[in-house]
């Protein structure tokens, strides 16, 4: 805090995203502030802070910094702050939701009170750290459901299940709960589907959501890996799916992990033998496989452009099933209904496959599905091969300071290195973002 001028009173900064590594990337969903508000900057600093005592903040501070960097003349500037009790600071944003253009600052934040012109970015690491994940989460799922309406759009012509296809499978792959959480909460700001629990919550205790009066985010039950082979060791796999589908859940969706073993077992042998059962269900039973390429599980070898027409009558002769794939092995079971000139599997069944998608996966098994005449109406299990393969630095995530006052005069700062391609070059002066016919700029 020393190093700023002398006579400085107030520092300005913004928080926005300069570039984009995923391609076709030209806006992000601005989304998480009111998370960070709330829980940091009101909730911990009034923990961790504001309602300690200050002989005990002042040295804890003076511990720290003292072991770390090297001793201060004084504290006084600490001291102060917890005089005040409160944070002297005034953020302008967007509102979340808000699809915002790269280059256009999500939000501001300026100290209020002359003396505390510190506090700006003293606030900058926290900041970043907190808001980088869910706008880059909630960025991210809305190119998958982008991606979704398309596809169902074109087949047939309805985009209502769109909502359900992408379900957030990433808790177990994040970087701790908190990641999880700010992740899922961005993942809910497109889908409904989700297998992350603790973001429901925080939805409810940060954004005023709940869950007795909208749907906010929902899952089904679903089985696990634990789950089948424990079955198979007690009483043999085949009973364990007859259980669960007849006995244990007679009823509603029920998700079914079947790669435990042998998935076109399942599919070509335990299926039609539960046929009967499953389509008397009130409900449905969905295939979970788990392992293997995405694409060719799911649709089949004969849809890959990669594989000859030679090539893949040899395959259907020694792997049939593998040809067909999870889709068409289902459909040969169960039927279904053409929509469009589109096969649509019956209410009876489904799929979801979970295990590394991307949106490039996602995009090939549906392309895939459509050329095979299918409708891709599928389920996608969106797991931390998304959302923690990211940082913030995926969408080039910044809090700059563009002005200062000093002696009483408002100074435009900003940096332009020289040795950079230009994406680092900052803003400058108090920024105003407006919208020109219908775009914001």
């Amino acid at each position: 805090y020393q190093m700023y001028p002398k006579n400085t009173t107030m520092v300005y900064s913004n928080l926005t995203a300069r570039g984009s590594r995923i391609e076709g990337t030209k806006d992000v969903v601005f989304f998480g502030l009111q998370y960070f508000l709330k829980k940091y900057l009101i909730e911990e600093f009034d923990k961790g802070f504001f309602k300690k005592p200050k002989a005990d903040v002042l040295a804890e501070y003076q511990r720290i910094i003292k072991n770390t960097i090297g001793d201060l003349p004084n504290y006084d500037h600490i001291a102060k702050l917890h005089d005040l009790q409160y944070l002297p600071v005034e953020i302008k944003a967007l509102n979340e939701g808000t699809l915002v253009p790269l280059r256009v600052p999500m939000l501001t934040i300026k100290n209020t009170l002359p003396e505390f012109y510190w506090v700006t970015n003293f606030l900058e690491s926290l900041m970043s750290a907190i808001l980088w994940q869910p706008i880059t989460s909630a960025t991210v799922a809305r190119k998958y459901k982008l991606l979704f309406n398309k596809v169902l759009q074109e087949t047939i012509g309805d985009t209502t299940f769109a909502d359900f296809m992408g379900h957030d499978f990433s808790f177990r792959g994040m970087a701790g709960l908190e990641s999880a959480i700010i992740s899922g909460m961005g993942h809910l700001t497109s889908f409904k589907g989700t297998d992350t629990i603790p973001a429901i919550l925080a939805l409810e205790q940060y954004y005023n959501a709940d869950v007795e009066k909208e749907l906010v985010g929902c899952s089904v039950n679903a089985s696990e890996h634990s789950i089948v082979s424990s079955g198979t060791a007690i009483h043999g796999e085949f009973e364990s799916f007859r259980s669960l589908i007849q006995d244990v859940f007679p009823k509603g969706i029920l998700s079914l992990v079947s790669d435990t073993f042998d998935l076109w077992k399942v599919l070509t042998e335990y299926m039609p033998q539960l046929k009967s059962i499953i389509e008397a269900r009130d409900g449905k039973i969905v295939i979970r496989p788990d392992s293997g390429d995405p694409a060719d599980i799911i649709c089949g070898l004969n849809t890959n452009s990669r594989v000859g027409l030679n090539y893949y009558d040899k395959i259907v002769k020694s792997k049939p099933n593998e040809a067909k794939g999870v889709v068409e092995l289902l459909w040969d079971t169960f039927g279904g209904s053409i929509v469009n000139g589109y096969k649509v599997l019956s209410p009876c069944c489904g799929a979801i496959y979970g295990d590394s998608i991307t949106i490039e996966r996602a995009k090939d098994i549906s392309w895939r599905l459509m050329k095979k005449g299918f409708a891709p109406i599928i389920c996608f299990g969106i797991g931390s091969y998304t959302y923690q393969y990211v940082t913030r630095d995926t969408h080039q995530m910044a809090v700059k300071c563009t002005a200062i006052e000093n002696n009483g005069k408002l100074v435009e700062v900003f940096k332009d290195p020289i040795t950079d391609n230009g994406m680092k070059k900052s803003l400058k002066g108090l920024l105003k973002v407006f919208k020109h016919n219908g775009t914001i700029q």
